[in-house]
């Protein structure tokens, strides 16, 4: 029964805040199941927002004196100490992406426009009609290589001038949000259109030839579905997706770039995985989070466009371009080919051990089971007239 000595309002304010505090927590832990399931895997997005629950919630259980045992029972301060270890956790996820670490990818110190590769990643968002807002930004910023996804018929016509200046192509437009454009001002040598596992969800395969006629830069494109209700019912075909380069840049030596609207964060087990398997960097470490979605919302904001890149280069610039009327802020580096630092570059990169390496063997597996599943499914509603 309620403490008829205690007001109303307290006895509501202590149990608000119970409720905000359990739904932190819970927010916290369920990524470490490892599961695949959208409604777990969505937690692995909103780390910063969730830190500051946790430390509104820990700061307001103090002023309610939960520190303080009442009765003999012990459950105030077992929760205070439970939302301070959930605050360091989190801030431990997020850190490598504050300044406050060091550059995982160095500063580029060659001034050689020779050796310079400049790249632009956009989600348009199908629907939004501010085709010529991007076509400015983009004009603008200038890069080398454009890739610009979720783009139909309609955007590709927007974008057409582009080609004016980027006579190198490689499209592939769809209007099911998973089309892509892909314009380079450099020689592309054998470009693909691939569709590693969804047979709806096409990636880029190239070869860019770099100014100095002489480096071949291997790069990849990448936009794999989202863990959400309306998309996958689970994460495992994007994180297939993902190692499925990663194991093929593993087995390689080269130059090699990976860009795309990954729809992960760069903190998650994937994309961390990811990493230690392909031995790319991450240039955000120690740059900042440049979180590019939602650009709507300034409180909802977690990085989903990427950039990831062999230990050959060094960063010149890297920035987060201006609104274009869709749900992503566009992002934008410039890069500076400098084979010379690889090794110590290489000293940054994570290392994948054996169950590393057995971990993306059988996500991979799971993603391939998994399309078939849903091909078969497909067949079955198409033959029932379903």
């Amino acid at each position: 029964m309620p403490d008829l000595d205690v007001p109303l309002w307290l006895q509501i304010a202590h149990g608000l805040t119970l409720l905000l505090a359990v739904a932190a927590l819970v927010a916290t832990w369920l990524p470490l199941l490892r599961q695949t399931a959208w409604w777990i895997r969505i937690f692995d997005f909103p780390r910063l927002q969730i830190v500051g629950v946790l430390v509104v919630v820990l700061a307001t259980g103090i002023l309610l004196q939960w520190h303080r045992p009442a009765d003999n029972t012990y459950w105030g301060p077992v929760v205070l100490l439970a939302l301070a270890a959930a605050i360091v956790y989190q801030t431990l996820r997020i850190m490598p992406y504050t300044r406050l670490v060091r550059k995982q990818v160095g500063d580029s110190t060659l001034k050689d426009e020779r050796r310079r590769l400049s790249l632009t990643m956009m989600n348009v968002l199908q629907y939004n009609k501010q085709g010529q807002k991007a076509l400015q930004v983009l004009q603008q910023a200038d890069s080398d290589l454009i890739m610009a996804v979720e783009t139909d018929l309609w955007w590709l016509e927007q974008l057409k001038p582009l080609e004016q200046t980027h006579p190198y192509t490689c499209h592939e437009p769809l209007d099911n949000t998973y089309g892509l454009l892909f314009f380079s001002r450099l020689p592309l040598h054998g470009c693909e259109v691939k569709y590693l596992l969804d047979d709806d969800v096409p990636s880029i395969h190239t070869l860019v030839e770099l100014p100095d006629g002489k480096t071949y830069v291997r790069v990849y494109g990448l936009h794999p579905k989202p863990p959400a209700p309306a998309e996958a019912k689970t994460s495992t075909k994007r994180d297939a997706e993902l190692l499925l380069v990663g194991k093929a840049i593993d087995q390689k030596d080269e130059p090699t770039i990976v860009f795309g609207d990954m729809n992960d964060v760069a903190w998650s087990h994937t994309s961390e995985l990811f990493r230690r398997i392909s031995g790319l960097l991450d240039p955000r470490v120690g740059r900042g989070l440049l979180p590019t979605f939602h650009a709507e919302y300034a409180l909802m904001r977690w990085p989903l466009d990427h950039v990831f890149v062999s230990p050959h280069f060094k960063v010149d610039d890297m920035e987060r371009l201006p609104y274009v009327g869709s749900d992503h802020f566009p992002i934008y580096i410039r890069l500076s080919y400098e084979p010379h630092d690889k090794e110590e570059q290489e000293e940054n990169a994570e290392q994948a051990d054996v169950e590393d390496h057995q971990e993306a063997i059988e996500k991979i597996r799971e993603g391939f089971e998994e399309e078939d599943e849903e091909e078969q499914e497909e067949t079955s509603r198409q033959r029932t007239g379903n």
